[in-house]
């Protein structure tokens, strides 16, 4: 797929306005950026700022996504909201309605995955730490959503995007390796199915879409690669078992191919093709005509599928790229 030459930058969203909740780093972060680059006036909400990082330790900001906004040559808002706190996110939706009186695009991106505890059963597992992802991954995206959308539902056309991890299909016969991390992100897929429901007599749109295995920020540093050396590390732990970064690593994809599948789709007149749909970020790309930045199109659940039943070394992730 490599050697295409278009600038991916979708039809107009001026005029529309957007709401990014999870936008201080990773998908959340692009998403805000690519629908600011398009026109829409994004409001980006996180918890990190210069003066105050969140628990998570990053040196990320939702100041630093305003001015990327702001670089691209869209309009920020940037705003310090905890999404589990009932009355922070009545106060945001109540702003935009103040400064905007409308809101036509909504991401819950708040993912949670930085309290997953691996190989631990569920008999065992911390009850609080549990429930803390299972808050922060699902019960954001339920309480945002509850706050948002009657401002959403007032013009025709808006559009919910509900972010998570694993198709629907591919979740539907894959254990995702602990029992809260499982429910979280089936859980925020069947969100988008009741809300597509919900939202069509309104002439509204809400889905899920999912990444691939994504190259974000939190996970160059956890396998202590860089943008300029991930591949090659990747490659060279082919067939070996346990290695960091594990082979699967070289079918990832940067965030960008997210956002500018999620801008497409924004822009797509015909966008109420995809409600109540789970879809991925390889999906919107093939649909739409997108690539990653390097050119190419990584399809990743397909890769780690194959994965599943052919050596690595048989496989070439030229095939899946």
């Amino acid at each position: 797929m490599s050697g295409e030459t278009t600038d991916h930058r979708p039809r107009s969203l001026a005029g529309r306005v957007a709401l990014v909740a999870g936008a201080t780093r990773g998908a959340g972060r692009a998403i805000a950026r690519e629908l600011g680059r398009a026109g829409a006036v994004v409001y980006c909400t996180g918890r990190s700022t210069a003066g105050s990082p969140s628990d998570y330790g990053r040196r990320e900001t939702i100041e630093g996504t305003a001015r990327l906004i702001d670089e691209a040559g869209g309009s920020a808002h940037a705003l310090v909201v905890d999404h589990l706190e009932t009355g922070a996110v009545r106060e945001l939706v109540a702003r935009i309605e103040r400064e905007q009186g409308r809101l036509d695009i909504l991401v819950n991106d708040i993912g949670g995955e930085a309290y997953v505890e691996f190989g631990i059963p569920l008999w065992e597992y911390d009850l609080a730490a549990g429930m803390r992802l299972f808050d922060a991954g699902f019960r954001t995206h339920l309480q945002t959503s509850h706050a948002a959308l009657g401002l959403l539902i007032r013009n025709p056309g808006g559009l919910v995007v509900e972010v998570t991890d694993g198709t629907r299909a591919y979740n539907a016969i894959h254990y995702r390796e602990t029992a809260f991390l499982d429910l979280t992100k089936t859980a925020v897929d069947r969100l988008a199915f009741a809300e597509g429901h919900e939202l069509k007599p309104h002439g509204g749109t809400a889905l899920s879409v999912s990444p691939g295995w994504l190259r974000s920020e939190m996970m160059l540093d956890g396998f202590g690669v860089t943008e300029e050396t991930w591949r090659t590390a990747a490659e060279a732990n082919r067939g070996r078992a346990g290695a960091v970064p594990p082979y699967e690593f070289v079918i990832s994809e940067t965030p960008a191919m997210l956002a500018r599948g999620i801008a497409a789709l924004a822009a797509d007149p015909d966008r109420a093709r995809w409600n109540t749909a789970s879809t991925s970020s390889f999906e919107l790309a093939v649909h739409y005509g997108l690539t990653d930045v390097d050119g190419t199109r990584p399809d990743a659940w397909s890769f780690i599928e194959a994965m599943e039943t052919t050596p690595a070394a048989d496989l070439d992730v030229g095939d899946y790229r």
